[in-house]
């Protein structure tokens, strides 16, 4: 019998690699750069737009990475734009190529998956860039259910990302765990939504993680109970 029935993960940060996606964020502007005639600094002007749109949400609302990007590109061309199934493709195609997975992680989430444990993601992401995410890596059939802040409304630590979770699964918060990389958001609103938390790097630590792992394999024994 293991310690956990049911382990939740976060994904930017988590599973997704954070460096790999600025990267691609980079490529994206150097390609659209090659085609189109952009300003100076453009890289620098895309970043701040983007961080723009989503500080304007309100308070624990979620607005769309997918409409995030329109905007911060729309922005670089001062409304005008070319059509948008060009410049998408072309972000597609350079977020895809630098897109990387931490170390491990993959293996961590076939272990679990064999040990017959339920998985879930909780993440506040748009729905449909968490499943590209999980089919791209081949392990969208580890997962029993996906909850998205897109799906929901709201980010964490919302108390509702983590309700509409354990709604799925069906079974006691006391028996999940919570596998995040941002204190705030996913340590301690795991743990004040009755599940306990594993942190995942420096900015997960803090007085209400439960666990803390510096490599995911540390992640498979821990939630067997051999640790």
């Amino acid at each position: 019998m293991t310690r956990y029935e049911a382990v939740f993960f976060d994904l930017g940060g988590v599973v997704a690699h954070l460096p790999s996606i600025r990267e691609g964020y980079a490529l994206f502007i150097d390609r659209l750069g090659a085609e189109y005639d952009l300003p100076e600094n453009a890289l620098d002007r895309w970043k701040s737009a983007l961080g723009s749109y989503f500080k304007e949400r309100d308070g624990n609302e979620y607005k769309t990475a997918r409409e995030g990007y329109r905007v911060a590109t729309e922005r670089l061309f001062d409304g005008s734009p070319p059509p948008e199934a060009e410049w998408r493709d072309i972000f597609e195609t350079a977020t895809n190529e630098t897109a990387r997975t931490e170390d491990g992680v993959i293996e961590a989430i076939e272990a679990l998956d064999e040990m017959g444990v339920y998985l879930g993601v909780i993440s506040d992401i748009d729905t449909d860039a968490a499943h590209d995410l999980l089919e791209r890596n081949g392990i969208d059939d580890c997962f029993d259910a996906v909850t998205t802040s897109e799906a929901v409304g709201y980010t964490k630590p919302d108390s509702r990302m983590y309700e509409t979770a354990l709604d799925a699964w069906g079974g006691d918060p006391a028996d999940a765990v919570m596998v995040g990389d941002r204190y705030d958001h996913d340590i301690a609103g795991a743990v004040d939504a009755g599940l306990d938390a594993v942190a995942y790097g420096p900015e997960a630590t803090g007085p209400k993680a439960t666990y803390e792992i510096d490599h995911f394999d540390e992640l498979p024994p821990l939630i067997r109970g051999d640790t």
